[in-house]
């Protein structure tokens, strides 16, 4: 039966109201925890070891908190936290689904602590004040005042702690060069460029938390040429004087002339005190650090002061006297020594850094330190304040450099190089100028398409300036909190029974084929975290990640190979690294997950440029392949780290890919696989249902739940009114529909309307978790048929007695364990015993082969000696492909059917 819209629309209201009826809005909650409250805790349990603001996200069951709701926020003894708060995503009915949170917080605050609505917030001393005045936006946190201009180089103008100037003039620096640099006898031009800042905003002005956002360009200080846009938002905190910086840049250049020598963020800091009394710091691995004076009182006499050596304080930076202050023998000896002027950093691979330091240009550099991982923090100042700056990621992201230039003379700079000038300029172009053909290598590559222009990365700093030198423990507290920032977050229990993002299963080993899986899927998780370090998948451009395919016969994955090197989210490794940290907390999962994120929604998606909006499909580098899809693009990928912490910029990339059906029908995803002369389509456009049209439909549910736009709950309507209306459902062929980007409605006018077409990528690419989520939000019996008609054939064999029309064989898919979650789907529905064992065999496979080997999966043997690099553990079964969706369909298939799991099976006594 098909639905009308205003009947859809009707059902969904009554629905919410029925459903705030029994969740308790008016009364005691059936999730376990008194009305709109939830426990949190620390991301591993390790609150904050500097001050800090702190944001993260709180999902709500549907119908039970309303949009102007406020909140407190509490500890164990009772003491109230500040709280800010806003809305991030709706429920059809109206009521929030996702909240966003912010407070602040040091080492004092320990988990649990408890959040509640409330109708009426406590006030409190602390507050964020911002106001603009004569062009220039004042933030006022407290103990910290920062001036920000709404237009000029600047994108931090100075920053006063504790009425101190301690930093200004804070900029970001370009380098370009003309052609890569391989002649050393004529190095090529080089160009430096400032940032200009085009537009300010005001996202969010306290009363807890405020963010300024600014974009522009680099501008070329020699020329007129500006490029390279930039986005750099500012977060500030109530009564903190940290500063979180988010950075990103786009690539606009031409690839094989434009190169990037360097790109930097870069701050003045003025310095009033003696040399002697001035410091610089760099943080080590760990909770190493390399502090120095920048004149140090080390004499072959004895300094001392009233008889006591001063050496010992002026190394732990504490004041001590100034040169006049001395007798005339320790006047003259202070004098003589050196002055140290500029000092750098140089992480140029994952292994290793080197500290250098010299008294001036004209001085030779010498070696001052060296180690393996800097965890990216350095300061300059003096004992009357200075400024320290944190690098998320520093050591993964190379090659990288923390800089400090001038500091003996009265302003002192500090570079933090995302790219260092210190190592070959950055090379955007193909690997290779030849095409290498998709039976060979699996890479589509096409003439103009293998190009690096719109691409990105995001960088995230941490400022932290002072007004005295702070102690050594809270130089290398600082790091770790620019590293590793503190998050509150509910549990994976209270997540679950929230009902977000689908069917996904909390840890079972209650019985001994629980057990089982719950065993394969840490190894899973085990040994990719393995492989990250194993394999060195670190990079500027690499960091976050993985490889696709393995070679067994050279140990090592296929890097070299078109379309087997880096996955860019091929099979959604993604969502099977965030439906693990859901369902367990771990930190280390949420760190893996954080960093695909973040480099899946920069690196393999145009931000700018003919193929805006789309993604690249997988290949020795990242924007190599021809295939430029909204699969790679696509928003459902970005919402769990978007709801879980708040962060903008993943909103911004979540957004900015809601009309990708324009950048679809400009680049047809089928049109070398499927021409348009043999099967034309009288529509606008053509898409497959999947995962072109799913894609599309998960970026539409995404900007409907995060802004209430029912246009976007329209475009998703037509398309399942279109599907659900054409005679063979999700099952229609040929592959390739006609497409509607105004309306999202889909056609089968393409060939014979009764062809029947069955392809495993409709689903494994987010489509299935994509429909899970829509069916919860929108009610349409007739889309919901054709998916449980999907779900039950597709893995049916053609010989299956159950089937019921004899004249149509639909489904009996490929690869039939990546689609189990959609048998279990339809074994749940239909109270289905034949369908229940026919999810877990296909999922499970058999002790003689089955899946892939399922008793060898994620096993590891060692390889040493001359066989390879080093010594390493590998898994020559493992693909990522393979592993991505068999643990997605484990987790899935555990919620769904996991109480008809077999009791007895060969698997379960390996």
């Amino acid at each position: 039966m098909m639905l009308d819209r205003s009947s859809i629309i009707s059902k969904t209201i009554y629905a919410s109201v029925l459903i705030m009826l029994f969740t308790g809005f008016w009364g005691e909650s059936v999730h376990g925890q008194s009305e709109n409250e939830v426990t949190l805790q620390w991301l591993a349990d390790h609150p904050p070891q500097h001050e800090t603001g702190v944001s993260w996200g709180v999902p709500w069951p549907r119908g039970e908190v309303e949009q102007n709701v406020s909140f407190q926020m509490s500890t164990e003894l009772g003491e109230n936290l500040p709280v800010q708060s806003w809305p991030m995503a709706y429920w059809p009915d109206g009521s929030v689904k996702w909240m966003g949170l912010a407070t602040v917080a040091d080492s004092t605050v320990k988990g649990p602590l408890t959040l509640t609505s409330t109708e009426k917030v406590a006030g409190y001393n602390n507050q964020v004040r911002v106001q603009k005045q004569n062009g220039e936006i004042l933030v006022d946190t407290g103990p910290l005042k920062a001036y920000i201009s709404m237009q000029g180089s600047g994108v931090i103008d100075s920053l006063i702690a504790d009425d101190r100037l301690v930093a200004q003039n804070g900029h970001l620096v370009a380098i370009s060069q003309e052609g890569p640099g391989n002649d050393v006898i004529k190095p090529p031009a080089r160009e430096k460029y400032v940032s200009q800042v085009e537009s300010v905003t005001m996202e969010q002005d306290g009363p807890v938390r405020a963010v300024i956002r600014l974009d522009g360009r680099h501008q070329s200080v020699n020329a007129t040429k500006a490029w390279l846009p930039f986005t750099v938002r500012l977060y500030f905190y109530a009564g903190k004087k940290p500063v979180r910086m988010v950075h990103s840049f786009v690539y606009d250049g031409d690839q094989e002339h434009d190169f990037i020598k360097g790109l930097a963020i870069e701050f003045d800091v003025p310095l009033r005190e003696e040399v002697h009394n001035r410091h610089v710091r760099f943080t080590g691995k760990d909770e190493g650090l390399w502090a120095e004076p920048v004149k140090p009182l080390e004499s072959r006499r004895r300094i001392s002061y009233e008889g006591e050596d001063v050496y010992p304080d002026q190394e732990k930076g504490r004041r001590v006297p100034n040169l006049e202050e001395f007798d005339p023998q320790m006047q003259s000896l202070i004098t003589d020594l050196a002055d140290w002027n500029d000092y750098k950093l140089v992480q140029s691979s994952p292994d290793g850094f080197t500290i250098k330091k010299r008294t001036g240009p004209e001085g030779a550099w010498i070696s001052a330190g060296a180690g393996t991982r800097a965890s990216g923090l350095a300061y300059v100042g003096d004992v009357s304040g200075g400024l320290g700056v944190g690098a998320k990621n520093f050591w993964q992201t190379y090659p990288s450099t923390l800089e400090i230039n001038n500091a003996t003379k009265d302003v002192a700079q500090l570079k933090v190089w995302l790219w260092s000038p210190e190592g070959e300029a950055m090379d955007m172009r193909h690997y290779d100028t030849e095409a290498h053909g998709l039976q060979a290598s699996y890479e589509d590559v096409q003439p103009g398409f293998s190009i690096a222009h719109g691409v990105a990365r995001t960088h995230e700093l941490t400022l932290f300036p002072q007004s005295s030198v702070a102690s050594h423990k809270e130089f290398v507290d600082q790091a770790r909190i620019s590293q590793e920032p503190p998050l509150l977050t509910a549990s994976p229990e209270y997540l679950h029974s929230v009902d977000v993002f689908g069917p996904w299963s909390l840890p079972d080993r209650s019985t001994p084929g629980k057990r089982w899986i719950e065993d394969k899927l840490n190894q899973a998780i085990s040994f990719y975290k393995r492989e990250i370090e194993q394999r060195r998948w670190y990079g500027f451009w690499d960091y976050g990640d993985i490889m696709h395919s393995y070679d067994g016969v050279r140990h090592k994955w296929r890097y070299d190979v078109g379309g087997f090197a880096w996955a860019n989210s091929e099979l959604v490794p993604d969502m099977w690294l965030w439906y693990s940290y859901l369902r367990t907390g771990r930190e280390d999962i949420f760190r893996m997950a954080e960093a695909m994120t973040r480099h899946t929604g920069e690196v393999d998606v145009y931000h700018l440029g003919k193929f805006e909006d789309l993604g690249s499909r997988h290949n020795v580098i990242h924007w190599g392949d021809g295939a430029k899809e909204a699969r790679i693009s696509q928003a459902v990928l970005r919402r769990f780290y978007y709801y879980l912490t708040t962060d903008e910029r993943t909103g911004d990339l979540m957004h900015a890919v809601t009309d990708t059906e324009d950048a679809i029908a400009r680049i047809d995803p089928m049109r070398i696989a499927m021409p348009t002369d043999e099967y034309t389509s009288k529509a606008p456009a053509r898409a497959r249902f999947g995962p072109d049209w799913l894609a599309m439909a998960g970026n539409w549910m995404t900007e409907w739940e995060r802004t209430g736009d029912t246009k976007y709950r329209d475009k998703i309507v037509n398309g399942m009114e279109s599907l659900a209306s054409m005679r063979n459902g999700l099952f229609s062929g040929p592959g390739v529909l006609g497409f509607n980007p105004e309306t999202g409605r889909l056609v089968n006018d393409t060939g014979n309307t009764n062809d029947e077409h069955t392809s495993h990528l409709a689903m494994i690419m987010g489509g299935a978790e994509v429909i899970f989520e829509m069916l919860d939000l929108i009610d349409h019996e007739g889309f919901e048929d054709a998916f449980l008609e999907y779900s039950r054939l597709y893995s049916m064999p053609e010989d299956a007695p159950e089937r019921t029309d004899a004249n149509r064989q639909l489904g009996d898919g490929n690869f039939k364990s990546w689609h189990a979650r959609l048998t279990a789907y339809a074994a749940k529905e239909l109270d289905s015993e034949i369908l229940e064992e026919r999810a877990w065999n296909h999922l499970l496979g058999s002790p003689d082969g089955g899946w892939q080997r399922p008793n060898s999966r994620f096993e590891t043997q060692l390889v040493d000696g001359p066989e390879t690099l080093r010594p390493m553990l590998v898994s020559p079964w493992t693909s990522t492909n393979s592993t991505a969706q068999w643990c997605l369909n484990a987790i899935e298939v555990l919620e769904l059917i996991g109480d008809t799991i077999p009791e007895d099976h060969p698997l379960w006594s390996e």
